[in-house]
């Protein structure tokens, strides 16, 4: 964007720092030895709100199965797992196959083992796709694209199982360490029916007379455990109340990930879904320490989290505030919501430009930004880790000093939030170890200081009003009249997590009737 910012806009520190100033830099730069004079990490001249822009971010985790062809193999080769344990597959030659379907004698009769994924895509009754597996397992989901050769490739890490029966062992233990194998083929469905129902499928119609117990064994087992989820949701929705919950019941195999460990992801890997979810490490975990102190505003959280419940889709802003260099204290003070779609690329110029100059009306630097994670938990996918360390870079700029940027996540429609706050997640981005460095940057839990404002802005206000009025005729607004959970509809959920983040004048719930007003009107 050909804008041209003066340093305090862009939020540049000044390169005359105090000793506890350049103590941290210094410590920074042990962390990143590469961030030095002579090999800046970016130009400071560079418009920074284009460095963490709406163009950049369009891609954005969108908590959605990434679109890759059917049946197609990942672009390098992955792990394939082949331990499925007791209940693992056999693999069929094509001879085999065509005798199962020849043969008519008692002794041909298939066992349970038989019957492979490949030998139902032969014959028709499945279909390869992506996304089309499932697995509910105490609460979890986990979601496979089904191959053309009978394998299935598991959407979160782009690994490659033989068999249902690895696949289900593998992300049971993942929840359940003390989980020991049991029937694959009742764990797994394809496309909403259990894979065990196609085995009974195909056992009528090539074995008629085969014994049906040959299917079923060991199923019952399964259901129990991994029915307890759906069938809870389901009663949930039993009195007949509209909502949010039963489209996001419907959809949260495709939504949901399940986060792995910073230390399972290795070295980068193509093949790996860039929607990744990684948990978040501490400071002390890596043997490192925070090297800021941060505080945010009430006012900050309270526009932010309004942001992020106004829409299903995922949202963006900007965060303004000062980097203090003596007291290494950077002071988060403005949320600026970014009121365009992330694909929008001919309007984000505009919007960045827009808070550029707001940044600079108000004494303001750049010292983040903030996304939502709609319906998934918040926390950062593998694109967001590489998102936040550029970004980290572009706003340190050139010269010797140091200036943080602060990522945040918002998770407002997560069902694994407690109660109606929604989750939010300030985190940071450590470079990999110097000897590691094609691993990914090391996600990890920022500490932060929230600070109670005395009363709501008018700026908070006028903000707000300008995103009601943004998405008043949105496709994806959130229907506020509709039910979060059997008791509790979308407004009393945006109400109630708002509330967390009130100021000291009580006088700001009235102020808010009138907002929440209009959203009850554009229904």
């Amino acid at each position: 964007m050909p804008v041209n910012h003066s340093p305090d806009t862009i939020g540049q520190c000044s390169t005359t720092q105090a000793t506890a100033g350049a103590s941290v830099a210094e410590r920074i730069r042990e962390i990143r030895p590469e961030l030095s004079p002579s090999q800046p990490s970016a130009s400071g001249n560079e418009p920074l709100l284009t460095g963490l822009g709406l163009q950049a971010l369009s891609d954005m985790d969108l908590m959605v199965t990434p679109d890759v062809p059917s049946g197609s193999e990942p672009p390098s080769s992955p792990q394939v797992v082949e331990d499925g344990g007791e209940e693992d597959e056999e693999e069929l030659s094509g001879g085999e196959e065509a005798d199962m379907r020849s043969s008519s004698g008692r002794g041909s009769l298939l066992t349970r083992r038989g019957i492979t994924l490949r030998v139902l895509l032969k014959d028709g009754l499945v279909e390869p796709g992506d996304g089309v597996l499932a697995i509910h397992y105490l609460g979890k989901n986990f979601v496979g694209d089904l191959l053309n050769d009978g394998k299935i490739r598991w959407v979160e890490t782009g690994q490659i199982f033989n068999s249902p029966s690895a696949w289900a062992t593998h992300c049971k233990r993942l929840v359940n360490p003390a989980k020991k194998s049991g029937c694959g083929w009742a764990s797994v469905r394809y496309r909403g029916q259990k894979l065990v129902q196609y085995k009974t499928t195909w056992l009528h119609k090539y074995q008629p007379s085969a014994d049906m117990s040959l299917v079923s064994e060991e199923d019952d087992d399964e259901d129990e455990e991994e029915g307890k989820t759906a069938v809870q949701a389901e009663e949930k929705n039993k009195n007949g109340k509209p909502g949010l919950n039963d489209v996001m019941v419907s959809r949260r195999t495709d939504r949901e990930r399940i986060p792995v460990r910073y230390c399972t992801l290795g070295t980068r890997d193509a093949a790996k879904d860039p929607h990744t979810l990684v948990e978040l490490s501490a400071f002390s975990a890596i043997n490192r320490f925070q090297p800021f102190n941060v505080a945010v505003s009430s006012n900050v959280l309270l526009l932010m989290d309004f942001h992020c419940h106004l829409t299903t889709s995922e949202v963006v802003g900007y965060l303004g505030g000062r980097w203090d260099t003596n007291t290494q204290l950077l002071t988060v003070l403005r949320a600026f919501p970014c009121r365009t779609r992330l694909a929008d690329r001919e309007s984000a110029s505009a919007v960045e430009e827009e808070i550029c100059q707001n940044l600079f009306l108000r004494g303001l630097s750049l010292v983040g930004w903030y996304h939502s994670h709609p319906r998934g938990p918040a926390l950062p996918s593998l694109q967001d880790i590489d998102s936040q360390m550029d970004h980290q870079l572009k706003l340190q700029g050139s010269n010797n000093g140091f200036q943080p940027c602060l990522g945040i996540i918002c998770g407002p429609y997560y069902h694994g939030n407690q109660g109606v706050a929604s989750t939010i997640t300030p985190f940071w981005v450590v470079p990999p170890p110097e000897q590691r460095p094609n691993d990914y940057g090391i996600p990890v839990a920022v500490e932060v200081t929230y600070v109670q404002d005395n009363f709501l802005t008018s700026d908070v206000l006028n903000e707000m009003m300008l995103l009601v009025d943004y998405y008043r005729a949105a496709p994806d607004l959130v229907q506020f009249n509709q039910y979060w959970c059997p008791d509790t509809t979308m407004m009393d959920k945006i109400k109630g997590s708002l509330s967390c983040h009130a100021p000291k004048d009580q006088a700001y719930s009235q102020i808010l009737e009138h907002v929440y007003s209009q959203l009850s009107g554009m229904q």
